[in-house]
C-alpha cells in the first residue's frame, strides 16, 4: 500500500519540475527576444542617421531598410557615373588606351579580359554544373559574381552591343535567374551592368562559377551576332 501511494507523488513532483522548465524557458525566450528587439532598433537607429531624410518616408523598420537600400544604389550609379567622368578626363588614360572604365568595380572576376581572372579558361573553371563545366569560352567580358544564399550579385563590363541588356535578362530569367534591381552606367565603348539576382529553387546555378559560365556564354554568343 505504502508503494502504491508515493507513485502519484513523484508524479505530482516530476509534473511541478517540468511546469518550472517550461516556465523558466518562457522567460528566457522573452528575454532574449526583448535583447534582440533592442539591439535591432538600435541598429535601424543608427542606419537612419546614415542617409538623409528624404529616403526615410517613416520610422518602421521596413521603411528604414527600403531607404538604406534605395540609397545605397543611388550612391552605386554616383559612384560609377564619377569613374566615367574620371576616365574621360585622364589624359594616361587615353594616352596608352591600357586602362579601360569600371575596371576598378572589379577585384576578383571569374572572367575578365584585362586582368587575371579566377575561371577565364576552361582549364581553371571550377563550375560545379557539370553541362555549363563542359561549355566553357573564352572570357568576352568581365563578369564578376558574388553570392549569399540564394541571392546573387552580378557585374559585367563589356563593349556596347545592340540589345546587350535586354538579352542578358532574357537569358538569366529563363535559367530561373530573376532581376530584382539593375543599374547601367555608359562610357565610351563600354557599359558597365550591375545586376541582384534572385536564384530561384529550381534553378540549376548553384554557385558563382556557374552563373559566371553562363553569363559568359550569353555575351559570347551576343558578340558574335554583333560581329
Amino acid at each position: 500500500m505504502s508503494s502504491s501511494t508515493t507513485r502519484p507523488r513523484r508524479r505530482r513532483t516530476k509534473t511541478k519540475k517540468n511546469d518550472e522548465e517550461i516556465e523558466n524557458q518562457r522567460i528566457t525566450h522573452i528575454a532574449v527576444e526583448r535583447n534582440r528587439r533592442k539591439q535591432m532598433n538600435e541598429y535601424l537607429s543608427v542606419l537612419r542617421t546614415l542617409m538623409p531624410e528624404s529616403y526615410v518616408q517613416r520610422g518602421d523598420q521596413a521603411s528604414i531598410v527600403s531607404g538604406a537600400i534605395n540609397y545605397v544604389k543611388e550612391l552605386e550609379q554616383q559612384l560609377q557615373f564619377l569613374s566615367g567622368q574620371n576616365h574621360l578626363t585622364s589624359q594616361n588614360q587615353e594616352a596608352n588606351g591600357e586602362t579601360s572604365p569600371f575596371s576598378e568595380f572589379f577585384s576578383i572576376p571569374q572572367y575578365s579580359t584585362t586582368m587575371p581572372a579566377a575561371t577565364t579558361t576552361s582549364e581553371n573553371v571550377c563550375c560545379e554544373n557539370e553541362y555549363y563545366r563542359n561549355q566553357q569560352l573564352p572570357a568576352t567580358a568581365d563578369i564578376e559574381v558574388t553570392m549569399v544564399e540564394n541571392h546573387a550579385n552580378l557585374k559585367i563590363r563589356s563593349k556596347k552591343r545592340p540589345r546587350l541588356l535586354p538579352t542578358i535578362i532574357s537569358g538569366l530569367e529563363s535559367l530561373r535567374l530573376s532581376v530584382l534591381h539593375l543599374n547601367v552606367s555608359k562610357v565610351d565603348q563600354f557599359v558597365l551592368c550591375s545586376l541582384s539576382l534572385k536564384v530561384e529553387e529550381d534553378c540549376k546555378m548553384n554557385s558563382v562559377e556557374d552563373i559566371a559560365a553562363v553569363v559568359n556564354q550569353i555575351l559570347s554568343r551576343i558578340h558574335e551576332e554583333a560581329n
